[in-house]
């Protein structure tokens, strides 16, 4: 079997692809080797396995041709009809329109608020549903340059008509990771920031007992609260929005440098456990907030949905809260970061048991729990859901 793949530009408004080749008959009898859309069609569809190898034999290849990264003009669109329509969701109406083409109720303030901003709702729904087969294909290629016939053409109509399932499924998926990862790109910087905080806090703590400990409490805190307040930005929340919501941050940092001051003390009494405690917490009160500041920004924007009837309150068998949940945790970054705040206080018992609190690194560690977690989340999260994704399709074939 003959694999190409054909790699576009990092920045490419029509996408990164791969193209997965049959070419000669015999390889159709190497079933489980064979390109997963081929396996269903020989699966489920076993009448067409000998016109595929008389194909194959006049000269031709079957190739499945997959794309690797949404083009940018859908992932603009599925914004677009977010912002404008949708309050800021994704899970709540893009699932069903690339399944079904059922599409989302829109209203002609809607259509008037993203003409003004300069966007078409109507265009950018049609671009998603014209668009959203071709995230597979199956393509014939003629090797011999011998021609293709009318024939061969229909025939391959046919084919990519009986891998409709699979289109469809494989479309939902990489829109809905793509929208995903396209707004947590900023999560990539607070990585490389965390460098940094380590050798200061070990110096700052070597040097004044307790300053130490509020820094490496509170920067990492301050970079994910300000890369959290971009990522809602891009996800459609005005800037209005977050300046509110940001007001009772700064009682927040107060208590929380306050607490991380205290810690050096309580350590010095003998109240081990609790200083790590506080320590743990002080590090991530800051992302504990944000999570339920956002997680009440969500329900607010599902209740507005429902009272505007563009949605039914038993949407998929899920509670306003849950689906709330579901759609924040849609970002990679934000599960990662809700993890590891829950993750830091127990981090910090164990640091203070350990004695090693006074180490600025361990102070870096656990104080930056949240960010480093939300950052293998990010880099994971797509390999994850390839795999669950390619589980999906095997348990599909083999029903």
């Amino acid at each position: 079997m003959n694999r190409n793949k054909n790699h576009a530009p990092k920045n490419s408004p029509i996408g990164t692809y791969r193209v997965d080749v049959i070419s000669i008959p015999e390889e159709c009898d190497w079933e489980k080797f064979l390109p997963i859309e081929i396996q269903y069609i020989f699966k489920k569809h076993p009448e067409y396995i000998p016109r595929i190898r008389t194909i194959l034999s006049s000269g031709k290849a079957i190739g499945v041709r997959t794309i690797l990264k949404t083009p940018e003009h859908i992932l603009d669109a599925v914004h677009t009809v977010s912002v404008y329509s949708q309050r800021n969701y994704i899970i709540t109406w893009l699932p069903r329109l690339l399944r079904d083409k059922h599409y989302p109720v829109v209203t002609d303030a809607d259509r008037q608020a993203a003409q003004a901003a300069g966007h078409d709702l109507d265009t950018a729904l049609e671009s998603i549903v014209r668009d959203r087969l071709r995230f597979k294909q199956l393509v014939l290629i003629d090797e011999e340059n011998r021609g293709i016939i009318d024939s061969e053409k229909r025939f391959m109509t046919e084919l990519s008509e009986l891998i409709y399932p699979l289109q469809v499924d494989y479309a939902v998926f990489r829109v809905s990771a793509d929208n995903a990862n396209h707004r947590t790109a900023i999560a990539q910087s607070i990585i490389k920031a965390l460098l940094l905080i380590g050798p200061i806090a070990h110096v700052l703590e070597h040097f004044a007992a307790g300053v130490g400990k509020v820094f490496a409490a509170s920067a990492d805190d301050l970079l994910g609260e300000a890369a959290e307040l971009s990522a809602l930005h891009g996800s459609g929340f005005s800037k209005k929005e977050l300046v509110r919501r940001s007001i009772i941050l700064i009682p927040v940092f107060v208590l929380a440098s306050w607490a991380a001051y205290s810690v050096h003390g309580l350590i010095e009494n003998g109240q081990i456990i609790w200083g790590g405690v506080l320590f743990g917490v002080s590090a991530v009160a800051l992302s504990l907030t944000t999570a339920i500041q956002s997680l009440f920004m969500y329900r607010s924007n599902l209740t507005a949905l429902i009272r505007d009837g563009k949605l039914h309150r038993e949407h998929g068998g899920s509670s306003i809260t849950g689906l709330a949940w579901i759609q924040d945790f849609t970002n990679p970054a934000r599960m990662g970061l809700f993890l590891g705040a829950a993750c830091s206080p127990l981090l910090g018992i164990v640091g203070a048991l350990l004695g090693l609190l006074q180490n600025g690194w361990v102070l870096a560690i656990i104080g930056s729990t949240e960010s480093i977690i939300a950052g293998l989340t990010v880099i994971f999260a797509s390999r994850i859901g390839e795999w669950r994704f390619r589980r999906r399709l095997q348990k599909l074939i083999h029903q």
